[in-house]
């Protein structure tokens, strides 16, 4: 756990604001923006029209496209430990840098797709290479920003993903109305160079001074056992119910769709609608819920309540099936608010829990960890909302809601489980608050 002392100001706040600005006063953070802000960008771009330039212009089943998404996604999470481990041994910026440059040739790739085979070589590198980042990036993330402000910053950095993803999908829309191979590859090209630059850009974050330190204290000391993290009990814990609260973020995308069309009065723009309202709420509440959770005290206490408004939420939406157009769209609005309350929370808490609960001299392989737990969650969340309340309704809303409040209360006792473990890293924290 961080023992660094906290500083009275943000690094998110100017020398008189007292809010989170637009821009941070931190230059590091301000970099870190600028890298994220151009990835998402591409991002957005691109994903609302990757699947349909594989079916529509390269002409492949749209079956055999989602099977290859599926095992490019099963890639990228048994590639999360191993890219971890790698960033401690070569370094996390160093790793970041070879992974989104690779990203970025793989990317580029996809215009010379013909077949099947040649989507499952590109869609593999691609998407497995992305995923595995997921964890580095956690692993950069906790060497170049202050430790004390740390989850704040990564609530900033969420929220520059969440807007510069928005304007990439409104110029993306632009490319699907064109619905021409020269836009679809036009916009894959531009998204391979949104890899390359950060690639270039984030060999130059500079190192913290906690990271520096640690760096000097680990040289000429007993090795560490850099696979620690696979074999850590309590700290899998705390990331398999972690992957449970992450199943949230597909029910926008995939769970309210499917319910809004095929058990609501509602109308198909409903969904636009509520992801809008997703998109801005987060933006707006992230950065002040993080201040909120940045110890772990208060992190157990968001993660619960995450759990308990995720299970209200589910309600909620159950309680949109059968009513009036305009109701049904009010009940989904009401149960989208509340989700997001629970996404920035849990958010929030995952990210303070991810680092406290780690060993800070090994952050690559157990931030590798904690990812791939993520990207596990998100990956089976299709197929769980569908099997509960897509196909059994209100039960099976009340199935996942139950889950949800589960998973988010259990965060107590594994994080108490995961404070009794720590004495193996060295540490010597106070009495638990929990």
């Amino acid at each position: 756990m961080s023992t660094t002392p906290a500083t009275p100001a943000s690094s998110l706040d100017g020398p008189s604001s007292r809010s989170a600005r637009l821009l941070p006063a931190d230059p590091t953070l301000r970099r870190a923006g600028l890298l994220v802000a151009l990835n998402a960008l591409g991002n957005g771009l691109y994903f609302p029209l990757g699947v349909l330039y594989f079916t529509r212009i390269v002409g492949l089943d749209a079956t055999a496209v989602g099977l290859g998404m599926t095992v490019a996604g099963v890639v990228g999470v048994a590639a999360g430990v191993p890219a971890g481990r790698a960033a401690d041994r070569w370094g996390a910026r160093q790793v970041g840098s070879w992974l989104w440059g690779a990203c970025g040739v793989a990317t580029a790739a996809y215009p010379l797709v013909h077949s099947y085979a040649g989507f499952l070589a590109a869609v593999i590198c691609g998407t497995g290479l992305q995923m595995a980042s997921r964890g580095v990036q956690g692993a950069i993330y906790a060497d170049v920003l202050p430790a004390q402000t740390r989850v704040e910053a990564r609530a900033y950095l969420r929220t520059v993903t969440n807007v510069a993803m928005g304007v990439g999908g409104a110029f993306g829309a632009i490319a699907l109305q064109l619905d021409t191979r020269g836009a679809y590859v036009t916009v894959i090209l531009i998204n391979a160079v949104t890899f390359w630059a950060p690639a270039l850009m984030v060999r130059r974050l500079p190192l913290a001074p906690h990271a520096l330190e640690r760096a000097a204290k680990s040289s000429g000391t007993a090795t560490v056992d850099r696979w620690r993290a696979a074999r850590d009990l309590p700290y899998l814990t705390v990331t398999a119910l972690n992957a449970v609260l992450a199943v949230q973020y597909t029910l926008v995308e995939v769970g309210l769709p499917l319910w809004i069309v095929e058990r609501t009065e509602a109308p198909r723009w409903t969904a636009a609608l509520l992801t809008i309202v997703n998109c801005s709420l987060v933006a707006l509440l992230q950065v002040r819920v993080a201040r909120r959770a940045s110890r772990v005290p208060s992190a157990v206490r968001a993660m619960g309540w995450s759990g308990l408004l995720l299970g209200a939420a589910c309600a909620v939406y159950a309680l949109s099936a059968g009513l009036s157009p305009v109701w049904a769209v009010l009940a989904l609005t009401v149960g989208a608010v509340v989700q997001v309350l629970a996404e920035v929370l849990s958010a929030a808490g995952g990210w303070t829990l991810g680092y406290e609960l780690a060993d800070a001299r090994v952050h690559g392989v157990y931030q590798g960890v904690f990812g791939a737990g993520m990207s596990a969650g998100m990956m089976a969340g299709p197929a769980l909302v569908t099997v509960t309340a897509i196909q059994h309704g209100t039960a099976g809303w009340a199935a996942l809601g139950v889950l949800f409040a589960a998973a988010g209360l259990a965060v107590r006792p594994a994080v108490r489980w995961a404070e009794r473990d720590g004495e193996w890293r060295g540490e010597t924290s106070g009495p638990s608050a929990l």
